[in-house]
């Protein structure tokens, strides 16, 4: 009963699950939107999302002006069996006159028996809209793997035809989006997997499973405020909006229409002291009027040394129901940004 309780509670909060996962959460009884849909939110999330973007975004590309590198960890709901854990690498930097800008990221999520990895190019060009302003459009291709291994689950029926022997599919996929940005400003809309797949189809009406991989948009944007009259100090709120809701629908499928995924908002403000040390806290909430628990509040802090190597490390405290099985998410960060030309690190950007 403990076990049906916490897979009830990850599947009502806003943390996300792989869309196998959904199925072995449904194939478990529990409650669906519609009768033999797996509904849920299939991508990783991370509390320190303005270092890591591209992921996002592929508009972000080149953004920094010279070549810098991320790689982030996750670990989600410490003590829960199986719960989600994310790496994230991505490079990226301009090339030519800056106009253009290149990116790469690689994405390896894992929850319970399932999991998923992608590998990503990314595209971007970049406008002047003003003295100190661009307008950057991005495009994404990339190749991502679903799989997973039954074999490794505890089911109560073990002879449930659903969950026998392992999965495994490769997908293309393209992404796009779009980033206006400034030295204290920016303001983003990405969506990096334009392309919807039937993961697991239902045999018919009345039996089977049908699993989906959605359409995820994000919105993002940010501000710098120096307070005190100079860079010493720099007060950085900023947001990062996912929805699958948006152009739903337009869906064929009429029971893909409503999805049960709630649209997750996370509000960020941070302090910039002495350009090296970042200290910030977030609340991550549904925005759906019907679902406004919320979902975890995080606090973090990066260091930025001289020599342009940037550490940093985040902790987030649940505070809906889910908080009774599990102490927290915790993430591990590390970065790097260099100018290639000139030979030199440059100092750390805001966003």
């Amino acid at each position: 009963m403990f076990k049906k309780k916490i897979m009830k509670l990850l599947w009502e909060n806003i943390g996300r699950v792989s869309a196998q996962t959904a199925a072995l959460v449904a194939g478990l009884g529990l409650s669906l939107a519609a009768p033999n849909v797996a509904f849920c939110q299939q991508e990783p999330l991370f509390t320190q999302y303005f270092f890591n973007s591209i992921v996002f975004n592929p508009a972000y590309a080149g953004s920094n002006e010279h070549l810098a590198a991320n790689l982030i960890h996750r670990q989600q709901w410490l003590g829960i069996e199986g719960a989600p854990q994310t790496q994230a690498l991505n490079v990226h930097a301009p090339v030519n006159d800056k106009h253009v800008g290149l990116g790469a990221s690689v994405i390896n999520d894992k929850t319970g028996a399932s999991g998923f990895f992608e590998l990503a190019g990314i595209y971007a060009y970049r406008f002047e809209t003003g003295e100190n302003s661009k307008l950057s459009l991005g495009l994404q291709a990339s190749i991502g793997n679903w799989h997973g291994d039954w074999q490794r689950l505890r089911l109560e029926q073990p002879t449930d035809a659903v969950f026998q022997g392992t999965y495994s599919r490769w997908l293309p996929n393209f992404g796009a989006g779009a980033y206006w940005y400034g030295e204290k400003f920016y303001l983003g809309l990405g969506c990096p997997r334009l392309i919807e797949y039937d993961l697991r189809k239902a045999k018919n009406e009345t039996e089977g499973l049908h699993a989906k991989l959605f359409r995820h948009f994000y919105a993002s944007g940010g501000v710098a405020l120096p307070l005190g009259g100079n860079e010493d100090l720099i007060f950085r709120p900023s947001f990062l909006l996912k929805t699958t809701n948006w152009f739903s629908k337009l869906r064929k499928n009429e029971a893909f229409r409503n999805i049960g995924a709630p649209t997750a908002l996370n509000l960020d403000a941070s302090l910039f002291i002495r350009q090296h040390l970042w200290l910030g806290g977030s609340l991550r909430i549904a925005a759906n009027p019907n679902t406004s628990t919320g979902d975890a509040f995080g606090v973090w802090t990066a260091w930025c040394l001289d020599n342009g190597l940037r550490l940093g490390a985040a902790y987030d405290f649940p505070v809906g129901p889910i908080k009774t099985g599990t102490a927290g998410s915790f993430e591990l960060m590390t970065g790097y940004e260099f100018d290639v030309k000139i030979k030199r690190v440059v100092p750390p950007r805001y966003f």
